[in-house]
């Protein structure tokens, strides 16, 4: 039996959607030329197929546009729900070590890979 690259045989997907920030009563929210901050989260669902992960991850990503007063000046914002960005099947159980994400990169100087790493206490956010 040959298994599909798009379907996760233990049901887990990973997958990103973006989000952007904005202020509800500032003007250009729509403009597509104008740069706005965003967030792109990543979560894990459990789905039956590559469109049952997408439905979940947009309802996900929806759930977290509600406006709000945000800083000390209690300005209405609210994050608006972008679309999703990515989708990989997990094709592992999911456990310590575990592959979950992976990524391909067009060669780069070794000096520059090096830059891309991070030593342990520098991901503390």
């Amino acid at each position: 039996m040959t298994l599909s690259k798009n379907i996760a045989p233990y049901g887990w997907y990973v997958g990103s959607y973006l989000l952007r920030f904005i202020e509800l009563a500032e003007e250009g929210n729509d403009d597509l030329e104008r740069r706005f901050l965003t967030w792109e989260n990543t979560v894990l669902v459990k789905a039956i197929d590559l469109d049952d992960a997408y439905d979940k991850i947009v309802k996900i990503g929806m759930e977290n546009t509600t406006p709000y007063k945000g800083g000390p000046k209690g300005i209405d914002v609210q994050f608006v729900f972008e679309g999703v960005t990515e989708i990989l099947p997990i094709y592992e159980e999911i456990e310590d070590g575990a592959e979950i994400m992976w990524a391909s990169h067009k060669p780069r100087k070794l000096k520059n890979l090096r830059k891309s790493v991070r030593r342990k206490g520098e991901f503390a956010q």
